[in-house]
């Protein structure tokens, strides 16, 4: 009787440790990674490598995004790193083979950055268009822009890119790095350049043909004579 007695009660005090030790390791390994996430997405360790300070920094310096008249900055993280949780982890994992691309040196010098910052750019425009440039609407929402402070020509082009389901990037690209070369069709001698339907894609013409019906005809706005009749 006391041995199966001191039995349960010696597993009962196993199983209370196990479980507090779990709890105590699991929070421990929770903070240790939210910590270490988080400081990844700091502008400090995107610095760390030489080949971002040296050059999509320095372009990044002279832009609003870095220095502006509310002061407010946006960081590398806010617009390359997803702000949910499940966004962010896949894209820390698809970001994992730039680790491998720092060890091979792909972009270690100016000149080789040069000569991939077309395909890096691409990259980062379809990825941006295909999560309807969800890290710009984090800070910029459309839905309460105040168009009486906008210039006429902005109003216009944000009306029109509205209601084609147009998204930020589709026009705002440059805004924070140098371009690549976009070819013009103006010079064949130039070394060939992104075709300007990348770099300004037309509206599929699906979306076209539901702007222009939702576009009444003339004869469904009442004229003055007819609201005075009334």
């Amino acid at each position: 009787m006391n041995t199966n007695y001191k039995s349960r009660k010696g597993l009962t005090r196993f199983l209370s440790v196990s479980v507090v030790t779990t709890f105590v390791f699991g929070v421990l390994f929770a903070a240790i990674f939210n910590i270490t996430l988080e400081y990844t997405n700091t502008e400090e360790f995107c610095l760390s490598c030489h080949e971002m300070k040296d050059n999509v920094y320095r372009e990044y310096q002279t832009t609003v995004h870095y220095a502006n008249r509310s002061g407010v900055r946006a960081v590398c993280a806010d617009c390359h790193v997803p702000k949910e949780f499940l966004p962010k982890m896949v894209r820390k994992i698809q970001a994992s083979s730039e680790v491998w691309h720092k060890i091979l040196g792909s972009i270690d010098t100016p000149e080789k950055f040069e000569g991939k910052r077309a395909q890096l750019a691409q990259n980062e425009w379809r990825r941006m268009k295909a999560n309807d440039s969800r890290e710009c609407r984090n800070c910029h929402d459309p839905f309460s822009f105040d168009y009486s402070a906008q210039g006429y020509r902005s109003v216009n082009q944000h009306d029109e890119g509205l209601a084609k389901g147009q998204t930020c990037i589709d026009c705002h690209k440059g805004i924070a790095h140098k371009l690549p070369r976009i070819d013009q069709g103006l010079n064949h001698a130039d070394p060939p350049g992104i075709a300007r339907e990348v770099f300004r894609p037309p509206v599929p013409v699906q979306k076209m043909a539901a702007v222009e019906e939702d576009v009444p005809e003339e004869e469904d706005f009442p004229n003055e004579e007819e609201e005075s009749a009334e």
